[in-house]
């Protein structure tokens, strides 16, 4: 399910960027750092990466994290996740929950921000779900209305020490 497409836009010569699934071996492509540039990501040991990978990729398609990686440097330099739910409302339907959605700093303007919600909708819907969501703050409202989604309610949450 990778795509490949080059962005000329980049300032690098024919740049080429693959969006895909998270491979366990992106945790040394810059992963768990760019994860670091949308919140505190913490550090973690190969066992306990490798641990949680196995874990995640237990669920299959229900927990899908793609990645961009930019071919010519092997950075992994966008990601973001959807999770799906299953629900007894819409007789028995699916709903996507996009987390944790990150462009690198380096490569912010790029439209891989974009590139990596629409292709987690586009999995979503694949998946058989009537509609994705996802919390975010209000300085990322404008970044989401331009991928096709809408305010709909208020996020409330409490963190559990």
């Amino acid at each position: 399910m990778a795509e490949e497409a080059s962005n000329p836009d980049t300032g690098k010569e024919n740049p080429t960027f693959t969006i895909r699934r998270l491979e366990i071996s992106d945790k040394r492509k810059g992963y768990l750092e760019l994860l670091g540039q949308l919140t505190v990501a913490g550090p973690l040991t190969d066992d306990e990466f490798d641990r949680r990978f196995e874990e995640i990729s237990s669920y299959g398609d229900d927990h899908f994290i793609c990645v961009i990686e930019d071919e010519s440097s092997g950075k992994i330099v966008a990601t973001g996740s959807v999770m799906i739910e299953k629900k007894f409302l819409r007789s028995c339907g699916k709903v996507g929950h996009i987390e944790d959605v990150v462009v690198d700093s380096e490569f912010r303007g790029k439209h891989l921000g974009k590139r990596v919600v629409e292709f987690l909708k586009t999995h979503s819907k694949s998946m058989g779900c009537y509609k994705v969501m996802l919390d975010c703050s209000v300085e990322k409202k404008g970044f989401y209305e331009k991928c096709g989604l809408f305010n709909k309610a208020i996020q409330m949450s409490k963190y559990l020490d």
